[in-house]
């Protein structure tokens, strides 16, 4: 693969749609009218869930197996050790592979490339981190997990502003959501099946990664970015570049900020749900646990994702389902936090999935219509997702301190509660979008 480093002038209008026409030489840069096939969506989906299995698998159970066997009393230090240098990797992986990808010129298109590159990088370092037997080199190896699986992630999402209209994304963006949703729930299911050899699912990880991509690489419809189109390369303006003014494109800041507070809601209720079965709830496997309300969880999500996402489209309104599922969200949260039992974990992991499920759906078309440019979607798709990642560094410090300090797991959520509840107000901030 290659970057543009030719220079040519470029007209993006004010609200990023790219002044060329759909079938000249910056194609990838026009604003997509042509609805996507359900091919082209089964291969996007798959992708999503090839890469959460990829997350969640190990976050929600396998690091947590790992680092039990390396130092048992440690282990939630451990975990929120290696969560949150995995997430620390991601903050910096996400929007610069976004940016490189943006400017890829192969002839296999702009984000393709990234998608195979990434999965391959994260399927090795899942079959290395399986035999790590230091908290060191576990963090290592996670850390390069997450560099390749968001390598991929920025591509695949950037490919959505890139190729499916305005009045196609709510529908997609279910799709995807419910994609996402299988990949956690796969994650989980593999945590249940290997009983307890963590091994062995990282290695099902590792396989899950690189089967999903496939689909999607050999039906990519991934138009090619032509050498002078773009600008020519330069790394002062580059890495400027992931500076957005709140101030030019408010919407886009207050976009932002609403998922990365929801994100931090949602990651404190689920962070420490294998250590909350295993010493709360006195489960006898919690593994098993972990998959049950997963699937509850997943089932919801992708009833509502699919059900929310076009219905959005076709009233033409995405706030009001962000604020509705955003305050649905915190409701879980507090479910859990009073209702420490095993029924109550039941209920939480339904309404959560009520909640989320809507929200993965109508807030990803809601970000896309907040774009500044056509020219930067994979770099701007990149910065949100910074607002998916960052809460896996904050959370987990967030947490070890509510459970060590705060008072324990009531109090872990309702400060997941709290957090959520805050990006549900600040969504009436955004303007553009109705």
């Amino acid at each position: 693969m290659s970057l543009s480093d030719t220079p040519a002038p470029l007209g993006p209008s004010p609200q990023g749609h790219s002044a060329v026409p759909p079938d000249g030489p910056a194609a990838a840069l026009a604003e997509p009218t042509r609805q996507v096939s359900a091919r082209w969506v089964t291969g996007l989906v798959l992708v999503n869930v090839g890469i959460n299995a990829a997350f969640f698998g190990p976050i929600n159970v396998f690091i947590g197996q790992q680092a039990i066997s390396i130092d048992e009393p440690s282990k939630e230090a451990i975990l929120s050790l290696a969560t949150a240098c995995g997430a620390a990797v991601s903050l910096v992986a996400n929007p610069l592979f976004g940016a490189l990808s943006d400017r890829t010129t192969s002839r296999f298109g702009r984000r393709s490339p990234w998608v195979l590159a990434g999965a391959v990088l994260a399927a090795v370092a899942l079959l290395a981190m399986s035999g790590a037997g230091t908290v060191a080199l576990m963090v290592l190896f996670w850390c390069l997990v997450q560099l390749g699986a968001n390598a991929a992630y920025a591509a695949i999402t950037a490919a959505v502003p890139d190729r499916v209209p305005v009045p196609q994304r709510g529908k997609v963006g279910g799709l995807a959501a419910m994609g996402q949703t299988l990949g956690i729930l796969t994650g989980a299911v593999f945590g249940a099946v290997v009983s307890g050899n963590f091994m062995v699912g990282y290695w099902l990880c590792a396989a899950a990664l690189l089967l999903s991509v496939l689909p999607y690489l050999f039906h990519r419809d991934d138009p090619v970015l032509h050498r002078g189109v773009l600008p020519r390369f330069r790394p002062g303006l580059f890495l400027r570049g992931f500076w957005i003014s709140p101030r030019r494109y408010p919407d886009f800041a207050w976009a932002w900020l609403t998922r990365f507070l929801v994100n931090v809601g949602n990651q404190l209720t689920i962070v420490y749900l294998l250590f909350f079965l295993r010493d709360i709830l006195k489960q006898e496997d919690p593994a098993v646990g972990v998959l049950v309300l997963t699937g509850i969880y997943a089932v919801m999500v992708m009833i509502t994702a699919v059900a929310a996402g076009p219905w959005s489209d076709r009233v033409g309104r995405r706030k009001p389902f962000v604020i509705g599922s955003s305050a649905t969200i915190a409701m879980a949260a507090l479910i859990m936090a009073f209702f420490p039992v095993w029924p109550g974990a039941l209920a939480g992991a339904a309404v959560l999935g009520i909640g989320f499920g809507a929200y993965l759906a109508v807030d990803f078309a809601l970000l896309t219509q907040v774009l500044p440019l056509a020219a930067d979607r994979g770099k701007d798709m990149g910065i949100i997702n910074v607002a998916n990642s960052l809460p896996q560094v904050v959370a987990p410090a967030l947490a070890l301190a509510a459970v060590t300090y705060w008072g324990g797991y009531r109090s872990l959520f309702i400060t997941a509660a709290v957090i959520g509840l805050l990006g549900a107000v600040f969504v009436v901030k955004i303007k553009s979008v109705r």
